[in-house]
């Protein structure tokens, strides 16, 4: 059982056995169908996952090529630092373009946004991401490297709220470490995926700064799965895991963030479960 195994388990049976109910609070999710998407949910849940000794990738189901477009989305937010959903190789963010094949100053747009950033060597202008590289480079010790994407003065402008909104970036004992936040997670279709995108873009950092990989801590603000979800979850959860020790492969040696691409990264030691075939997961909107 990989250590993503376990906290995907874990969290799932207590929000299944715990979890508040949204049903009567007016949710503004829906099913394809028109029905109210209601769920499940519980309250402030912090996963951790030592990504240096082993890549975190649910075996419950099979993630073998899911973990491509995964890291496919965050060099869309991070490298390109672009809205525009043709430019992703997945579907995922098609329901969420507008007229203009955006998705709003969402994400990408809000990374590559520029501020005057006070530096040991006077102010500098720069966007999110490059101050992020820039003090993992020269300012290692600092506790304020940190990103926001959950910008209050253009969120009426964003086709959707980022979910992920927060990175802390802390170097210790020559070890990266990434807290990320997110203020909603979908268990059964964003969990396996926001982990494995930033654990993957956690190994990037670490890469051009020199630096080994550390620990991911995932905090998590409102943790549910939705009510058509359930039995896909119930399924999961009762099957049985592989004992693997997944490991990811970034096959360029760059020390430049924005010369990675999708085709650099291979997954080694995977394997999922093959009898857990779960068809098309519906998902609300």
């Amino acid at each position: 059982m990989t250590e993503a195994d376990k906290h995907f388990i874990e969290t799932c049976r207590e929000i299944l056995a715990h979890g508040y109910s949204s049903e009567g609070t007016g949710v503004r999710t829906r099913w394809e169908d028109g029905a109210e998407a209601n769920y499940i949910s519980i309250v402030g849940v912090q996963n951790k996952y030592d990504v240096g000794k082993e890549f975190p990738m649910i075996t419950l189901r099979n993630n073998s090529k899911t973990v491509k477009n995964a890291i496919d989305e965050i060099l869309w937010i991070w490298q390109k630092k672009s809205n525009q959903v043709s430019e992703l190789n997945s579907h995922i963010w098609d329901q969420w373009a507008g007229e203009d094949g955006t998705i709003g100053k969402a994400y990408g747009y809000q990374m590559g946004k520029k501020y005057e950033f006070k530096t040991k060597t006077g102010m500098q202008t720069m966007d999110q991401v490059d101050y992020v590289l820039y003090l993992l480079n020269n300012d290692p010790s600092s506790r304020r490297i940190m990103t926001n994407l959950f910008n209050h003065e253009e969120l009426k402008d964003m086709n959707l709220e980022p979910c992920v909104y927060g990175t802390q970036w802390l170097v210790k004992g020559g070890k990266l470490h990434l807290i990320l936040s997110q203020r909603s997670q979908d268990m059964l279709a964003a969990n396996g995926w926001n982990v494995m995108q930033y654990a993957a873009l956690q190994c990037m950092f670490a890469q051009v700064a020199g630096l080994e990989v550390g620990t991911l801590t995932h905090n998590i603000g409102d943790c549910h799965i939705y009510d058509r979800h359930v039995p896909l979850i119930e399924k999961l959860i009762q099957a049985k895991s592989m004992e693997v020790q997944p490991k990811l492969i970034i096959k360029n040696p760059t020390k430049d963030f924005y010369q990675f691409k999708v085709e650099d990264f291979e997954i080694e030691g995977y394997e999922y479960n093959p009898e857990i075939k779960l068809g098309k997961i519906p998902v609300a909107i």
